[in-house]
């Protein structure tokens, strides 16, 4: 299983912003993740700034979001969409997706979603619940 420390991850976003703005060759993992860059130009100016950004503190009671996490977590996602994992997801998406009209407005609500699973799982020292989180994502998609 990839592990990647902070700083990797860092790295990571911040040379795939620096490989899609000079037109380089991305792989196939930083192609999504450059996807996902382009769709948050709020993000923009942190991975631009590859000395400050990597070594910033991203507190919640500084009310930012970190940039870094919030990617991550659509890359997590992305994946799990692509391989249908847990079983279930693809089609609970694309049922949010189309409530909300958006996939992208539709990934944030399963962001909540595995937050919500993670913080869960920390809590109580488990693996995370992948039942209750494909739950979590059903009652995002049914809400009227």
């Amino acid at each position: 299983m990839f592990n990647p420390s902070r700083d990797e991850v860092r790295r990571f976003f911040i040379d795939t912003r620096r490989k899609q703005r000079a037109g380089e060759i991305l792989t196939p993992l930083e192609a999504i993740a450059a996807d996902w860059i382009v769709e948050h130009p709020e993000y923009h100016a942190d991975l631009d700034d590859t000395t400050g950004a990597a070594a910033r503190e991203y507190a919640p009671e500084d009310g930012r979001t970190n940039p870094f996490l919030h990617l991550s977590m659509h890359l997590a996602i992305s994946e799990q969409l692509s391989i249908d994992q847990p079983p279930g997801i693809r089609a609970a998406h694309d049922k949010l997706a189309a409530r909300l009209n958006s996939t992208h407005d539709a990934q944030h609500a399963i962001m909540e979603c595995l937050g919500e699973t993670i913080w869960d799982a920390q809590r109580t020292n488990t693996p995370p619940d992948s039942d209750a989180y494909l739950a979590r994502i059903l009652r995002r998609a049914s809400r009227d």
